[in-house]
């Protein structure tokens, strides 16, 4: 039934139903709302930010990921991904951003890091920063809802998330029976420095049903001491192709079983960029992390 066609009763309520499902979505496009950083600073906004600056390239992957990435003006020099942002300007990092260049793209928010104290003076300037923790799938979670509530479609935070749940259960039932519960020593940027139990990366090892060498009362990225790892004796060493090629040579690593038979993964610089970055590709991340633990286990 066309609209000509349609009774004057049936088309009053036809048009009630439409201004109610509009006033439903007014909320999220024309009220004013606020938020709470992971600081427990609360931003006001008067309606969804419409210019945003990243300064991680997790948030960039996020907002674009959550369908915000027109509203990207600007990101860090580190962001790659999608190709798109390659055509942003690039500000710089947590520690050096180009506070004059970020001024002039008069964002409505910033997006950093709990850890970027540099950032100061963009707030003095009356700039506004939103500033989240990554280093745990809770955090990865917190800020995908937050920010899917940022960009007025609260909805996209929560089906992201079960996404990336499905393609972590789906990685999982990759990996061979013979690793499970192995243990794995996963090195961050040539070490000495590892992604302990407690970071987002060894909690997706978990998903995948194997072990860490480093316990999680040591915190998520723990500087560890070359003999710790040694006397901890991985049953697989992960890390960048570069670094992968002289480990045996470190002292005292020529007696680790994982190297002498080969049960090593080298990430290349776009899967390491994967692995590294507490964001929308989690799910890819374990995909990576269990073909990895496939091979080695056919070993």
């Amino acid at each position: 039934m066309n609209a000509a066609q349609m009774k004057p009763a049936s088309m009053r309520r036809a048009v009630l139903a439409a201004l109610a499902a509009l006033t439903l979505a007014l909320p999220a496009f024309g009220q004013s709302f606020a938020l709470r950083d992971d600081r427990g600073v609360q931003l006001h906004f008067a309606a969804p930010p419409q210019r945003i600056v990243t300064l991680l390239p997790s948030l960039t992957e996020s907002i674009w990921a959550l369908g915000g990435g027109a509203r990207l003006v600007g990101v860090d020099r580190y962001s790659n991904w999608p190709r798109d942002v390659e055509k942003l300007p690039h500000l710089g990092g947590l520690e050096d951003a180009q506070i004059e260049a970020i001024v002039a793209l008069k964002p409505d928010v910033v997006l950093a890091s709990t850890s970027a104290r540099a950032l100061d003076r963009l707030e003095a300037l009356g700039v506004r920063v939103l500033r989240l923790r990554s280093e745990s799938h809770a955090d990865v979670r917190r800020t995908l809802e937050l920010l899917a509530r940022l960009l007025g479609t609260p909805a996209e935070g929560e089906q992201l998330w079960a996404r990336l749940e499905r393609e972590m259960d789906a990685a999982a039932a990759r990996v061979p029976a013979s690793l499970r519960g192995q243990r794995v020593y996963f090195e961050v940027e040539g070490g000495p420095y590892t992604a302990g139990t407690a970071s987002f990366i060894g909690q997706t090892l978990a998903r995948l049903g194997v072990g860490n060498i480093v316990p999680a009362d040591m915190g998520p990225f723990p500087k560890l001491n070359p003999e710790f790892v040694v006397r901890a004796q991985p049953a697989v060493v992960m890390g960048v192709p570069r670094e992968m090629a002289g480990l045996a040579q470190r002292p005292g690593w020529g007696m680790l079983a994982a190297l002498r038979e080969g049960r090593v993964c080298g990430f290349d610089t776009a899967q390491y960029d994967v692995l590294i970055r507490p964001g929308p590709r989690l799910g890819e991340a374990a995909g990576l992390l269990a073909d990895c633990l496939a091979r080695v286990g056919r070993k």
